[in-house]
């Protein structure tokens, strides 16, 4: 046997093999040697009742006699030759006795009349017509030649052009490696098996590794592919077909199910909106319940309007399609019951109650929650000014011994931090009346910034109070003060002390000081502050009033007074109502000396001419007498 005739012999054996499997396999059973299976005749009748869906009758299924096996194999052959499948010079013994060239020979004729021969393509014979078929499908590919079914399938291209024509999200014909010719062959072999169904009846090494592939494997392989894809296009086919038909009826049918859709879901979408409506819940708040109002208004400015134009356009489609229905002289269309135009009415009818007794609910609840805010903010705002008023007759109310006082305002001032939380709570009320739009309530007169501000003054006035104690304190502890050295240097003190912290900052140390009197320059100001101030680098009043009482026993001579007028007139006989502002000396203290000195009757300074003068030296003579003639010059 010549090397040639061995490697179709071996190919035709493994691709007939696979054949015969795939035809079997429902049937439980499977060859491994072509022609020693067959010797019994069993894989052969199961074989030939698999293609002809037909029974072959009784047979040993299990033969150990040579004579069951002959008898196995007639039945086989006699069914064949029943179905006018010419036969040459085969008989029995050729398959009992494993005649190899003889059983592959009959198993093509097999393949021809139950794989092959129902291939027919404009009217030639099936092999003429499967080649034909494969040069048709790889006609629009330039480097694919289908001209036989040997050397035209070497390099795989034919089979992934005839991939791409049927199939192209499979495979991408235009970017693959044109020379490489196995990975061609085993990228279509893998796809047609995994994603087509074709069975591997073939190898790459059984196409590309011979210069002469096998005509007849190829044929038989081939010809799986040419039933899957006509299987694919005869369904095409048909759909194109139920398309066309389709296509006349298309625009009634269309419109019916346009109208059952859009009826479906225009009553879905009213039955859902009144479960929404029966289902919501308010929480109490006055934002959620204006939400729920606007979103309300919005579904009465837009959903509705939508639902009322959808329920006009679906009651003119469903009389069109009566019209052209009508004109087709077709079975008139009636839609079922529940999605009848009297079925949208009823639904209608039940939308437009739910939706007066949502209005109905979401006014009522807004009233409740604006006259609830309305009480919730007077009554707190109520408590708070007489608690106001209680503390305000408390500290106005105290007498007797100071140290009793100051000791009763503490108390008092305890009581002060909690009236700041009831306060936030007014506030966050007056917030929520706000954003309800509330801007009258009959049940209180007060306003949250009416008690923010009258909560501000009491809180002052406890201080006030409490620093007026304890300065008394420390003033009935100065002997060598007389009653109105200790109120002009509480009065200095008070009117510097900005922030009511009872103590002074060196700025306002040193401005209280110059306004009585005592000036320093910058350095010896600042040594004097460092001297008074305790260790948080303030001065407090009882600091300051035992600094003044050192500096007192030598600052009112009549020349140091008379030098301080001096100072503050820049040298000038006279003073101005500007000087004494400059010199930061109080304003009523100013105004008293505006009213008390005599006018200035001498020569004048240019800057000056426009302004009353005053003179200092005859108001310090009717005080202090000739003491300050000496200046006088």
């Amino acid at each position: 046997m010549s090397l040639l005739e061995n490697s179709w012999i071996k190919v035709q054996q493994k691709t007939f093999s696979k054949w015969l499997n795939n035809k079997v396999k429902a049937r439980g059973v499977q060859i491994n040697d072509l022609t020693k299976d067959l010797s019994d005749g069993v894989i052969l009748i199961h074989l030939l009742e698999s293609l002809s869906q037909e029974s072959l009758g009784r047979y040993a299924s299990r033969p150990k006699l040579r004579v069951q096996r002959f008898e196995n194999v007639n039945i086989a052959l006699d069914f064949i030759k029943r179905r006018k499948i010419q036969l040459t010079n085969i008989g029995a013994e050729d398959i009992v006795d494993g005649n190899q060239k003889i059983i592959l020979g009959l198993i093509w004729t097999l393949i021809l009349r139950f794989t092959i021969s129902d291939i027919n393509d404009q009217g030639l014979s099936a092999r003429e017509g499967l080649l034909l078929w494969c040069q048709r499908k790889t006609a629009c590919y330039d480097e694919v030649h289908v001209s036989d079914f040997s050397t035209s399938w070497n390099d795989g291209l034919a089979f992934c052009a005839l991939l791409d024509i049927h199939r192209p999200d499979l495979v991408d014909y235009d970017k693959l490696d044109k020379s490489d010719h196995r990975g061609n062959m085993q990228l279509a072999f893998d796809i047609a098996s995994k994603e087509i169904g074709i069975p591997d009846l073939l190898d790459v090494e059984d196409v590309c590794d011979v210069p002469k592939p096998d005509e007849r494997s190829l044929m038989t392989y081939i010809a799986y592919w040419f039933h899957a894809f006509s299987q694919m296009e005869r369904v095409e086919n048909a759909g194109r077909r139920v398309e066309k038909f389709v296509s006349n009826m298309q625009g009634a049918w269309e419109m019916q199910n346009n109208f059952e859709r859009r009826m479906r879901a225009l009553l879905k979408q009213i039955e859902d909106q009144r479960q929404r409506w029966q289902t919501s819940h308010f929480d109490g708040t006055y934002a959620d319940a204006r939400n729920q109002y606007r979103e309300f208004n919005m579904y009465k400015q837009r959903q509705k309007r939508q639902w009322v134009a959808e329920k006009s356009d679906v009651a003119g489609l469903l009389g069109n399609i009566k019209t052209k229905l009508s004109t087709y002289r077709l079975r008139p269309y009636e839609p079922p019951e529940d999605l009848s135009l009297e079925a949208l009415d009823r639904a209608w009818s039940k939308l437009m109650d739910t939706e007066r007794d949502r209005s109905q609910i979401i006014n009522n609840t807004i009233r409740d929650i604006k006259n609830h805010l309305r009480r919730s903010f007077a009554d707190k705002a109520n408590d708070f000014a007489l608690a106001l008023k209680t503390i305000s007759m408390s500290i106005s109310g105290l007498d007797g011994d100071v140290e009793d006082q100051r000791e009763h305002t503490s108390q008092i001032a305890s009581n002060l931090p909690p009236l700041d939380q009831y306060l936030t709570i007014i506030e966050k009320l007056d917030e929520q009346c706000r954003e309800a739009n509330i801007e009258e309530n009959d049940f209180t007169t007060y306003t949250y910034d009416e008690l923010a501000y009258e909560l501000g003054l009491v809180k002052s006035s406890v201080q006030k109070k409490m620093a007026f104690l304890e300065n008394q304190l420390v003033a009935r502890n100065m002997t060598n003060l007389t009653p109105i050295q200790l109120e002009e240097f509480e009065s200095v003190f008070r009117h510097f002390d900005r922030d009511v912290s009872n103590s002074l900052q060196e700025l306002e140390f040193s401005a209280a000081l110059a306004s009585l009197g005592l000036v320093y320059d910058e350095q010896e100001m600042h040594e004097r502050f460092v001297e008074v101030a305790g260790r948080d680098g303030s001065v407090s009043f009882e600091q300051f009033i035992r600094f003044m009482v050192d500096v007192t026993e030598d600052q009112n001579t009549a020349e140091q007074v008379f030098d301080s007028f001096r100072e503050v007139a820049d040298g000038k006989p006279y003073v101005t109502e500007l000087d004494l502002t400059h010199s930061l000396i109080p304003d009523e203290v100013v105004q008293q000396l505006l009213e008390s000195m005599p006018a200035h009757k001498g020569p004048d300074l240019q800057q000056d001419r426009d302004l009353p003068k005053y003179d200092y030296q005859k108001f310090m003579e009717r005080f202090i007498g000739s003491q300050t003639n000496g200046h006088r010059s």
